[in-house]
């Protein structure tokens, strides 16, 4: 009984292994459109300086704004 059940689980991982390395995408998904086709801006190409600022402005403004929350809820606590 121990055997056929270790078997039949065995098979049922071998199956499920071939399922999933069987996977294949279609030539649509696999066709080169250019370089960075798929982001939503253009890709700095020859003005990066610009790009660069920007993406440091968005990625400060993420981190900061916890620490600007942690201190307006410490000040907007200590004047009550």
């Amino acid at each position: 009984m121990s055997m056929a059940i270790f078997a039949r689980s065995f098979i049922l991982r071998q199956q499920a292994f071939a399922r999933a390395r069987s996977f294949h995408t279609t030539s649509v998904a696999r066709s080169d459109h250019g370089h960075y086709h798929h982001l939503p801006f253009q890709f700095p190409g020859k003005n990066k300086a610009p790009f660069a600022a920007k993406v440091f402005v968005y990625l400060a403004t993420g981190f900061a704004i916890p620490f600007v929350a942690a201190k307006w809820q410490l000040t907007k606590s200590q004047s009550a």
